[in-house]
């Protein structure tokens, strides 16, 4: 089993730039799928980026692609996503998840299949 804590949110102006965290402790993150996920208020949690488990590939949804980043430092057990040119729309509390995989190269784009979620951080947007 996995624990995850998300941290980086905050408030920021359109335009500008958050990185987020995730923390992985329990077990050794590299053995999992990690991949970052969004809810804003009255909308269904959405897909925003995967990496596989050796970080050589990644997936994004379509409106952060060329914006976000998705990275992992397996020796220190962190997944980042780093984000640029941020929007109003981007406001949603940002989740990071796990799915423990043995493929090293498979990416996650369903909540559905990951098994181990963080309790989120907010990301605010202003105008």
């Amino acid at each position: 089993q996995v624990q995850l804590v998300e941290s980086g949110g905050g408030l920021v102006q359109a335009g500008g730039s958050l990185r987020l965290a995730c923390a992985a402790s329990g077990r050794t993150s590299s053995s999992y799928i990690m991949g970052w996920f969004r809810q804003a208020p009255g909308k269904e949690r959405e897909f925003v980026a995967t990496i596989s488990r050796s970080g050589g590939r990644t997936f994004y949804v379509d409106s952060v692609k060329g914006r976000f980043t998705i990275s992992r430092d397996n020796a220190k057990n962190t997944v980042y996503l780093q984000m640029n040119s941020l929007k109003p729309e981007d406001t949603a509390v940002y989740y990071c998840a796990a799915e423990r995989s043995p493929d090293t190269s498979v990416v996650v784009s369903t909540s559905e299949q990951y098994d181990y979620w963080g309790q989120g951080t907010q990301v605010t947007v202003s105008s």
